[in-house]
């Protein structure tokens, strides 16, 4: 297994690893200011104190969110230098089981948010394009070209993004100075507006504003990404993402002032008409062309980023047994770089669908916002418990749950006032994305119950006789049964089944394989319990949640070491030499359940089984998943019988 730092050695701070930041982390919260200022001001009269005071709100939202919660005190839950909500709850699962529902909750919201990220960064950098005088009242097809980029970004994920992802850091790079430099030049005009720093301001403006929640529902957009630091911590490491972050911050920062200092010289009317977008105000008109490139560079690599999350979070819920077992590709060697078809398939039809339904990025925010707020309120959930189990005082762990849930509750109250302007939308994404993993682990918990696994030593003896009875067909050299019992010595009794039953298997060596993942991202271990020798062994894995479960390779790794010990004299009696084939050919058996009419279970268990089972076989094949070749595999169909029914009458007669 290969050492953590090994595998994280790009983490260490230096100026590559800051820049390759820039380009992963910061791609969502960095193009933020693209739509932000336009959600605060809207349509209505420009007004002193409501600009003040919502850029008072961005800047403390941005420290207390962002800096204080994420970049100092989330980043310490560092599962083996990865990160992210399943991540988070592999840390505390053990501590109570109710967490499972606020990871399923956050990671659903996550989902819900990558469909909404591209659409909403996209079509704001490209309606810039409208704040070009000759195109002030041209007709841009913005729904078609941002359905162009997007439908192009996904077709590409299927060949990784390891060739164009070196660039991502140096085009951010550009972004960030950009927004750093024109917000200051727009500043230096009008410092006043840095009394804006002053949270009284701030306070003011909830206290008194009419529409103080709307004004809270626009100010947090400024802080979505904020989950993204953690997530793809294991790309860059906590070092660098707090060193760039005061980079990152500053220029935000310095837009955010910028684009206030603008609007306040419009103080008492309503903003020019050809230029409804502040971002797009502070630009000079000469350099609006090359602006508006930059930021669709800008708003491609933050869907990007949103994209190879979504595929990382998939990835890691299948492997914690919340989601089905989806085909997941590793389009290139660069850790990390992982491809889900599926996934693929379903975020682009839900950035489509959302392109089309909203029209334009002004009406996205309320869904945008809301799928956020979701998943920071799961996560300060777990992030409690994580702190109880690295033992910090309860007074303080009580002071970070109230203020987080009372912070960022009054975020989600305000976004839910526009439930129905589009934050429906996020609900009924995420709804059907958590009801998938609740029907997906509440299924796994029904067969727990009434599955009895069975000791394999009570039916060695046949097993034996059967290898060495040659006139049975012999099936295999090495004969493969994937087993979820964690037991050594027991399996599934409808394994033992079809060895001796449906049609006798005889095989040299019979493997009953478990595997176990673990709560850390990288483990690659196994342990051998010897039933037989030479006839039968039970191998349990124990990978990582983030390793690709590739059992070809490791159950011949398996048998070269046990024959390399003298623990397996395993002679292939086929026409080729050891040399040629030393651990002989494998043959894998994989059971394909299907529910029995045989069964008497409750009608809300019977419609639980019925989904999962229905899902479970559309989704990826089994040996796509386990990494077995076609050639090597037999489906099995096999009846599951839960509850089989006792009580019915059935009368002879003559």
């Amino acid at each position: 297994m290969p050492s953590n730092d090994s595998l994280h050695g790009h983490h260490r701070l230096s100026l590559a690893g800051l820049i390759i930041t820039l380009g992963i982390i910061y791609g969502d919260i960095g193009t933020s200011p693209l739509y932000v200022m336009r959600s605060i001001v809207g349509a209505g009269i420009v007004d002193r104190e409501t600009i003040l005071g919502a850029v008072s709100l961005v800047f403390w939202t941005l420290t207390i969110q962002t800096t204080f919660k994420y970049v100092t005190l989330v980043l310490q839950a560092d599962n083996k230098g990865e990160g992210g909500i399943f991540s988070m709850y592999t840390l505390v699962r053990r501590r109570r089981k109710w967490l499972l529902y606020p990871a399923m909750i956050g990671g659903a919201a996550v989902l819900s948010e990558g469909m909404i990220t591209p659409p909403i960064s996209v079509s704001s950098a490209i309606e810039g394009i409208e704040s070009i005088e000759q195109f002030h009242n041209a007709h841009i097809p913005i729904v078609q070209i941002t359905i162009g980029i997007i439908t192009a970004l996904f077709i590409f994920q299927q060949f990784g993004t390891a060739a164009v992802g070196r660039f991502f850091g140096p085009v951010m790079l550009v972004w960030f100075s950009m927004l750093g430099f024109l917000g200051a030049v727009e500043t230096a005009g009008h410092l006043s507006v840095l009394q804006a720093a002053n949270p009284m301001h701030a306070i003011n403006l909830l206290m008194h504003h009419p529409h103080a929640l709307v004004l809270m529902g626009a100010v947090f957009l400024c802080t979505t990404g904020a989950e993204a630091l953690y997530a793809d911590l294991g790309h860059c490491g906590k070092q660098n993402i707090r060193v760039s972050w005061i980079f990152v911050k500053t220029c935000l920062l310095l837009n955010y002032f910028g684009q206030a200092a603008w609007c306040l010289e419009f103080e008492g009317s309503p903003l020019p008409a050809g230029t409804p977008n502040p971002f797009y105000g502070i630009m000079p008109e000469w350099f609006l062309p090359f602006g508006i490139a930059i930021a669709t560079l800008a708003a491609i690599i933050a869907s990007q980023a949103m994209i190879s999350g979504s595929f990382t979070l998939v990835s890691e819920a299948i492997r914690l047994g919340l989601l089905p077992k989806l085909t997941v590709i590793f389009p290139s060697n660069l850790k990390g770089q992982l491809y889900v078809p599926a996934v693929n398939a379903l975020l682009w039809a839900g950035c489509v669908f959302v392109t089309v339904y909203f029209q334009e990025s002004a009406r996205m925010e309320a869904a945008y916002g809301l799928s956020v707020t979701i998943t920071m309120l799961m996560s300060t959930m777990l992030m409690a418990n994580f702190l109880i189990m690295q033992r910090v005082h309860s007074v303080w762990i009580w002071i970070f749950l109230v203020w987080y849930l009372c912070f960022e509750g009054a975020f989600f109250a305000a976004n839910l006032l526009k439930f129905m302007d589009g934050g429906f939308i996020t609900v009924v994404i995420a709804s059907l994305l958590f009801v998938l993993m609740y029907v997906w682990v509440s299924a796994k918990k029904i067969k727990k119950r009434f599955i009895q696994n069975t000791k394999i030593k009570d039916y060695m003896d046949q097993i034996i006789m059967l290898s060495n009875d040659e006139s049975v067909p012999k099936y295999a050299t090495n004969l493969v049964f994937l087993s979820s019992a964690k037991s050594p010595e027991k399996v599934e009794e409808k394994i033992l089944y079809s060895i001796l039953q449906t049609q006798p298997k005889r095989a040299d060596v019979y493997w009953f394989v478990h595997i176990e993942v673990t709560d850390e991202p990288y483990t690659m271990e196994y342990k051998v319990k010897i039933l037989a020798p030479d006839d039968a062994y039970k191998v349990t894995f124990r990978l990582g949640f983030r390793v690709e479960q590739r059992m070809n390779l490791f159950l011949r790794k398996v048998v070269e070491d046990l024959l390399e010990n003298d623990e397996l004299h395993n002679e292939s009696r086929y026409h080729v030499s050891r040399a040629d084939m030393p651990t002989g050919d494998f043959k894998f058996v994989l059971m394909q359940e299907f529910l029995s009419h045989e069964n008497d279970l409750p009608v809300p268990e019977q419609i639980t089984m019925s989904i999962y089972l229905g899902v479970k076989s559309i989704t990826a094949s089994p040996q796509n998943w386990f990494g077995l070749d076609s050639d090597s595999v037999e489906i099995e169909k096999v009846p599951l019988v839960l509850r089989p029914v006792k009580d019915f009458r059935l009368r002879r007669v003559k």
